[in-house]
C-alpha cells in the first residue's frame, strides 16, 4: 500500500503530465485553427474546427493570463519598492483578474470557446465562400425581377388605402415577372418549354422518371398569410374580412393569380388539383375573391374551413423534430393537403423577423395544424415548441444549434416534394407582421422593392433574400425584436445548417422521418461580393455556389457537327452574328446559306430559324452562345425555305400553328443523303417547300 507521500508524488506527476498534453493540445489546436481558418473563414463552422477551437481559445486566454499576472506582479514589486503604494494596490489588483483569467483559460476551455463563439459570430462573414450542394435544373440559379412598374402605392399613413388593393400593384407587369422569372429559371424561351423542364430535372432528381407534369398529380401552394393568423383576431370569423394590420404584408393575391394562370392554362393543371393557402391562418374575402373570380374550383384551404374554404386535417404521415428536446412530446402529422400532394411549391414573402428573418426556410412554420408553441382547435397540446429552435435572445442565439426549420426544409413530403420556391417582394414587411417600408438601398432608392425571387435550391434563394435584407435592415436582420446584434448572427445559422444538413455545425442528426436515415445538404449557401455588384461565385466564374441572375440568362447550344457536309441551325440570337465569329474558319471549312429568291449564298451573318450549310473536315462539337428566343415564328415562301426551329424535338411542332403546317415536303439532311423529316430538332436545319407565304410556329 502506497503511503501519503507517495500517493501524492503520484498525483503531482499526474497532474504534470495532463498540464503538458493540455499545453501540447491547446498550441497544436490554435496552430491548426489558424492554419485551416485564415484561408477559409467558414471552415470555423466544421465540426472539426468547433473541436479545436475551445483547445485553441483556451490556449491563447491561459497564456494571455499568464503574462498579464506576471507583468502586473512584477510592476507591483517595482512600485513598493518606490513606496507608490496606490499604483502598487491597482497592478496587484490587475494581477489577480489576469490569474483568473489564465485559470478560466486552463480549467474552463467551453467558456473561452463560448467567447470565441460570439466573437465570430458577430463579424462579418467571408463573401463567394460557398458551402453545401446546389440545387435545381440550373444548380443555385436564383431569379431576381425588379419591375418599379408593379407597384403603385404611397405608403402606410398617407392615406392611400392599402397596398393590397388592386389598384396599387399593376397584374400585368406581376404576370411578366412570373413569367420571366420560370423562363429564366429553366434557361427556355417559352413559358412551356420552362415548366416541362423544371418538373422533368425534379422529377427525375427525385427518381420518378424522365417525366413532367402528369395530368391528375396534385399541387400545393403554401403563401405566407401571417397576419391573419388564427390568434391574430385579423379576420372577422362571421364575415371573413380582414378587419387587422390591414398594411401587414402577405403573399400578394396578384402574385398568387400570376401563378395559378402559368399553372393551369401553361402547365395544364386541373383547378381542382390545386390546392394554395396557410394552415394557420383564415383566407381572407380580400385574397380569395380576388382569385376565385378566375379560378373558383381551386381549393383554397385555412384553418377553419368556412364560407367555401377547406379546413385543414391531419394526414397520417408523421413529421419528427430532431433535438433531444422534442423527445416524449405530442407528434406532428402533416396536413392533408401536404401528404396528398405530389408536387408543393412554396411562396413566401421577403420580410424580417423577431428572429431575424422569415422566409422560405421559415414558411412551413405555416404547414403544420398547431401554431409554433403547441396550440390546435383552442386546446395547448404537448407539442415540442417550434420558438425554442429560433434565434431569438431568450432562446438560442448564435450559430451551431439545432433549428427546426431544417427538418421543415426537408421532410420529404415538405421540402421533399418542392418544385419550386418564390419569394414576393413586391412590398417586403420590416418584421413578422410585415409594415412595408420604401427601400433605401440601390436600385429602389427609396420606393418599393418591387422584385420577385424565384429558385429550385431553398438555401440558396434564402441566402441571396438575407443578403438584401442584411443591407437594407442590418439592425433586424442582427437583433431582430432585440438590439442590434443580439442573435449572435444567429438570423443565417439555419441557412449554414440546412447547407451542411449531412454534417451540420451543431452535430445534429437531422431525420425528419424518423427512419435513421440522415439529411443530404440542402442546397448551397454564400454571400455575394458587395451589394453594388451583387455577384456570387457561379457569376464571377469563380466556384460552383449560387448564380444570381437579373435578365435572361445566355443559352448555349451544342452542335455535333460530322465530318464533311452539316446542315444546322441556331436557335440563338448569338452574341455576335458575324459568320466568322460563330463559325470559326478554323472548324467551319465552308458556310452557305440559301435565299428564296436567290439561291444558294455565302453569309456575312448568321441568325436563328435559318439553315445553314457547313463543311468541316474532322467530326467535332461546336458550342454557340446567345440569348434565347421567345417568338416561334419561322416566316416562309413559297418554293423551297431553308430554315431553322426555336424549341425541340417532336413533329407535332409542325402541326402547332397558326395558320396551318406547311403543304408539301419537310426535309433534312442526313449524311450521305436528304431523307424525310421525322421530327423538328433544334440545331438542325430543314428543307421545307411551302405552297404559299406563311408562317409556322415550333417549339411546343
Amino acid at each position: 500500500m502506497l503511503g501519503p507521500d507517495r500517493v501524492q508524488e503520484r498525483l503531482n506527476g499526474w497532474t504534470r503530465w495532463v498540464a503538458g498534453v493540455w499545453l501540447v493540445a491547446g498550441l497544436l489546436s490554435l496552430i491548426w485553427f489558424l492554419v485551416r481558418v485564415i484561408p477559409k473563414p467558414s471552415r470555423a463552422s466544421y465540426p472539426c474546427m468547433r473541436v479545436a477551437a475551445p483547445f485553441a481559445s483556451s490556449f491563447v486566454v491561459w497564456i494571455l493570463g499568464l503574462a498579464g499576472s506576471v507583468i502586473a506582479f512584477r510592476k507591483a514589486r517595482e512600485r513598493i519598492r518606490e513606496s507608490r503604494f496606490v499604483l502598487a494596490a491597482a497592478c496587484l489588483c490587475v494581477g489577480v483578474l489576469a490569474a483568473s483569467l489564465a485559470l478560466l483559460g486552463a480549467r474552463i476551455p467551453s467558456a473561452s470557446a463560448w467567447l470565441t463563439s460570439v466573437v465570430s459570430s458577430t463579424e462579418p462573414d467571408a463573401s463567394n465562400d460557398p458551402i453545401g450542394v446546389a440545387n435545381g435544373l440550373n444548380p443555385g440559379r436564383v431569379v431576381w425581377v425588379y419591375d418599379p412598374d408593379a407597384t403603385n402605392w404611397e405608403g402606410p399613413g398617407a392615406g392611400d388605402g392599402h397596398w393590397w388593393e388592386p389598384g396599387h400593384t399593376d397584374q400585368a407587369v406581376v404576370d411578366s415577372m412570373i413569367s420571366r422569372s420560370i423562363r429564366w429559371l429553366a434557361g427556355k424561351p417559352t413559358e412551356g418549354l420552362a415548366w416541362e423542364a423544371l418538373f422533368r430535372h425534379f422529377n427525375r432528381v427525385h427518381s420518378k422518371g424522365n417525366a413532367g407534369y402528369a395530368s391528375g398529380e396534385k399541387i400545393a401552394i403554401k403563401i405566407n398569410l401571417t397576419t391573419v393568423n388564427i390568434i391574430n383576431g385579423s379576420v372577422d370569423p362571421d364575415t371573413y374580412e380582414k378587419i387587422g394590420y390591414l398594411n401587414g404584408a402577405d403573399t400578394s393575391s396578384q402574385m398568387v393569380l400570376a401563378l395559378l394562370r402559368q399553372l393551369v392554362n401553361v402547365v395544364g393543371v386541373a383547378q381542382a388539383d390545386i390546392a394554395v393557402g396557410d394552415t394557420l391562418a383564415c383566407f381572407p374575402n380580400q385574397w380569395h375573391d380576388y382569385l376565385a373570380v378566375e379560378f373558383p374550383d381551386v381549393r383554397y384551404f385555412d384553418y377553419i374551413g368556412d364560407f367555401g374554404r377547406t379546413r385543414v386535417e391531419h394526414s397520417e404521415v408523421p413529421l419528427y423534430f430532431s433535438t433531444p428536446d422534442a423527445t416524449g412530446a405530442k407528434t406532428d402529422y402533416l396536413p392533408v393537403s401536404f401528404a396528398d400532394a405530389d408536387y408543393v411549391i412554396n411562396f413566401a414573402v421577403l420580410k424580417g423577423h423577431s428572429s431575424g428573418v422569415t422566409l422560405c426556410g421559415k414558411n412551413p412554420y405555416g404547414s403544420l395544424i398547431r401554431n409554433p408553441m403547441g396550440w390546435e382547435r383552442g386546446v395547448r397540446e404537448d407539442y415540442y415548441d417550434l420558438h425554442l429552435s429560433l434565434p431569438n435572445e431568450m432562446w438560442s442565439p448564435g450559430r451551431g444549434h439545432y433549428r427546426a426549420i431544417v427538418d421543415l426544409m426537408g421532410h420529404e413530403d415538405l421540402g421533399g416534394k418542392t418544385v419550386l420556391y418564390l419569394l414576393d417582394g413586391l412590398y417586403g414587411g420590416y418584421y413578422a407582421e410585415g409594415t412595408p417600408y420604401k427601400w433605401n438601398t440601390s436600385p429602389f432608392n427609396g420606393d418599393w422593392p418591387s422584385s420577385l425571387f424565384v429558385s429550385q435550391d431553398p438555401v440558396a434563394i434564402d441566402s441571396v433574400a438575407y443578403d438584401f435584407l442584411l443591407e437594407e435592415w442590418p439592425d433586424v436582420v442582427s437583433g431582430g425584436a432585440g438590439a442590434p446584434d443580439s442573435l449572435l448572427g444567429g438570423a443565417q445559422d439555419y441557412i449554414h445548417e440546412a447547407a451542411l444538413a449531412y454534417d451540420p455545425p451543431s452535430g445534429t442528426f437531422y431525420d425528419p422521418e424518423g427512419d435513421g436515415t440522415r439529411l443530404a445538404s440542402l442546397g448551397v449557401h454564400e454571400h455575394w461580393n458587395n451589394s453594388t455588384d451583387k455577384q456570387y461565385t457561379r457569376n464571377l466564374g469563380t466556384g460552383s455556389g449560387i448564380e444570381l441572375i437579373t435578365s435572361d440568362p445566355p443559352y448555349t447550344i451544342e452542335l455535333n457537327l460530322q465530318e464533311g457536309w452539316n446542315l444546322v441551325s441556331i436557335p440563338v440570337e448569338p452574341v455576335d452574328p458575324n459568320r466568322d465569329a460563330v463559325f470559326p474558319p478554323d472548324v467551319c471549312t465552308a458556310v452557305w446559306e440559301y435565299n428564296n429568291p436567290g439561291g444558294h449564298a455565302v453569309p456575312t451573318e448568321i441568325h436563328p430559324k435559318r439553315g445553314y450549310w457547313l463543311k468541316v473536315s474532322e467530326a467535332k462539337p461546336l458550342a454557340i452562345k446567345g440569348a434565347r428566343l421567345s417568338d416561334t415564328g419561322v416566316s416562309l415562301s413559297i418554293g423551297w425555305n431553308l430554315v431553322g426551329v426555336v424549341g425541340p424535338n417532336s413533329a407535332a411542332c409542325w402541326q402547332s400553328a397558326p395558320p396551318s403546317p406547311p403543304s408539301g415536303a419537310i426535309w433534312e439532311y442526313l449524311p450521305p443523303y436528304h431523307v424525310p423529316s421525322p421530327d423538328c430538332q433544334e440545331g438542325r436545319g430543314f428543307w421545307i417547300k411551302s405552297s404559299e407565304d406563311t408562317t409556322i410556329w415550333t417549339g411546343e
